[in-house]
């Protein structure tokens, strides 16, 4: 099983870098059980430390994350974080499937026409990826 999985990646993902707020949007590239890695225009010094935002639903996630490493990328960088506690961590994972279930309800529509509500669409997607999950 993977340690990390794919996250939608068009669901969005903001973060916050001491007093300067930068908007990443479809640019989540990877989630793990400690951390995720994303993709911005702008460098971010290991070591600090990042408010992550993701506006899924109500109330948004919002969690403090550590600068782990940021690598240049042709011209963008990646940036890797680590969340300063586990209650965020576990918290993300809540979240994460949130995002994979709207992701897929989206899908579904585009593909099948079908209008899932979101107890339908999360029904679903339990049933075909849930055990693919990783725990």
């Amino acid at each position: 099983m993977r340690s990390f999985i794919r996250h939608p990646t068009d669901i969005p993902i903001n973060c916050v870098l001491q007093d300067h707020y930068y908007c990443i949007r479809n640019a989540l590239l990877d989630v793990s059980a400690g951390g995720l890695s994303f993709s911005t225009d702008y460098y971010l010094p290991p070591g600090e430390l990042i408010q992550v935002n993701i506006y899924v639903q109500e109330p948004s996630f919002e969690a403090t994350c550590k600068v782990m490493w940021c690598k240049k990328v042709d011209h963008y960088y990646h940036v890797g974080v680590k969340f300063e506690n586990e209650a965020e961590a576990f918290g993300f994972r809540m979240v994460e499937q949130v995002c994979h279930i709207e992701h897929y309800k989206r899908y579904v529509l585009n593909r099948e026409g079908r209008n899932l509500d979101g107890q339908q669409a999360a029904e679903e997607w339990i049933d075909k990826y849930a055990g693919d999950f990783p725990r």
